[in-house]
């Protein structure tokens, strides 16, 4: 295998990057910030943001601006 494909750290092969989205869904706990979910399906976030029982959530798109946070 060519060391081209091969991290040098670990001897895994090399795999790219993933596709960055339009929407992410962060989780502001007690433990920091966590992107619990991205995607770039608008709706389908704001649908995921409106089922989540508790206060906490924010929906921020690509840019890092605030579009919407989950309240109790």
């Amino acid at each position: 295998m060519s060391r081209a494909f091969v991290k040098e750290d670990g001897g895994e092969r090399w795999t790219p990057p993933a596709a960055a989205r339009a929407y992410r869904l962060i989780w502001r706990g007690p433990g920091g910030p966590e992107t619990v979910r991205e995607t770039d399906d608008l709706l389908g976030a704001l649908r995921w943001l409106e089922t989540r029982g508790r206060p906490g959530f924010e929906l921020r798109g690509d840019d890092g601006a605030l579009l919407a946070t989950m309240t109790a």
